[in-house]
């Protein structure tokens, strides 16, 4: 073990709903590729078994994919594998797991979450078996753990860890540039990268961006949505307000590409999230040296070094948002920015996720094999 690689799988169960092919997800779901090259670039002999619409194999940036159409077969394709440890994608494939638990006996299985919902109360009893069948669960907050303990899905013996959901490749980049470039402008400049739905919360930023624009006459803001359910009362609302006429700017739906350069440009990254798993969009932030100013949630507590490189507001308190704002914007400037970019080196590039990924990957390995002297 000590001279070869230890050799990890990742495994995602999630079906694609749009049916795309294999090369167009490697494309499109961006975490599943990042996540596997940071661990293979902390050394470790990383595959990748995802769910699709068709069978294939690929290989992309040294690491093998297998795209599998049969659930029913996967099993049998990761333990062809050999792998020393199992990291499965999500909360909510209790069948599977203990289908992958059958078929490898002693390999320690990772699994994590992408926002799974706590289960209903028939469904406990199934989630009870397959969470006993894992040697860690990971949360990008521990304190996300709590509604799985409340419910004795998570046995004392189980580790939990700390683990962010995915990297990025943003660069920072010069702002007079960036500006020049995208047409953005403010002062401060603010950018909204999210869905315009009820847990994102564009309402209360809103009311926040209002109140605050009463004392930052040049304050500019700019949303970036796809999904938009609330579109209409968001444009209601802008239409209906003198301090938000002309100060908000509904972009709409944009290439990723296109994101980067928009996070040079703008000054501060505003989210009202009720709830995240993780945050990619807020991750994408930090790599661009961009300042948050976002609610004060688990997830982006973890993220920001419990506010270290962030402004926390109270989420659906607009007055929060308001005061919150006033201090960020006092608080620009190049050095922020700086600090911003650090914090994400040390914390979320691919280098420290890989770091993370390999340390809890050997923690399980070396805690199997223990168990297995002692037995």
């Amino acid at each position: 073990m000590d001279s070869m690689p230890l050799r990890a799988v990742q495994v995602g169960f999630h079906l694609d709903p749009q049916g795309r092919e294999p090369v167009q997800l490697l494309q499109d779901w961006p975490s599943l590729v990042h996540v596997a090259d940071a661990a293979k670039q902390a050394g470790i002999d990383v595959s990748v078994v995802q769910a699709c619409r068709r069978a294939q194999t690929l290989n992309h940036n040294g690491v093998r994919y297998h795209f599998f159409t049969d659930g029913a077969a996967a099993p049998a394709l990761i333990r062809c594998l050999d792998p020393d440890v199992v990291h499965i994608h999500g909360l909510c494939f209790p069948r599977e797991v203990l289908q992958l638990a059958a078929q490898l006996p002693g390999v320690p299985l990772l699994l994590q979450d992408h926002a799974s919902r706590p289960p209903r109360l028939w469904q406990r009893a199934l989630w009870r078996r397959a969470f006993a069948e894992a040697t860690g669960v990971a949360f990008c907050a521990r304190e996300q753990s709590a509604a799985f303990s409340r419910m004795a899905l998570l046995r004392p013996a189980t580790q939990v860890y700390e683990l962010a959901e995915s990297t990025s490749r943003f660069t920072p980049g010069g702002q007079a540039e960036a500006r020049a470039t995208t047409g953005l402008c403010g002062d401060p400049c603010l950018l909204w990268v999210g869905h315009l739905d009820a847990n994102k919360d564009p309402l209360t930023v809103l009311e926040g961006v209002s109140r605050a624009a009463r004392t930052l006459p040049e304050l500019s803001l700019w949303c970036c949505f796809g999904r938009a359910p609330l579109g209409s009362a968001v444009a209601r609302r802008i239409t209906s307000d003198p301090l938000l006429r002309g100060r908000v700017h509904l972009l709409g739906r944009l290439p990723h590409g296109e994101i980067e350069m928009l996070m040079r440009a703008a000054d501060v990254f505003v989210s009202g999230s009720h709830r995240e798993s993780t945050g990619y969009a807020l991750i994408e932030a930090l790599a661009c040296g961009l300042p948050p100013l976002v609610t004060n949630i688990p997830s982006f507590r973890a993220l920001t070094g419990d506010g270290a490189v962030a402004r926390l507001w109270c989420r659906g308190d607009a007055r929060s948002l308001a005061c919150q704002l006033l201090a960020i914007s006092a608080e620009r400037g190049a050095a922020q920015r700086a600090s911003v970019r650090a914090h994400f080196e040390r914390e979320l590039s691919f280098a420290a996720l890989g770091r993370r990924l390999a340390g809890t990957y050997r923690e399980l390995v070396a805690g199997a094999a223990s168990r297995r002297r002692i037995a």
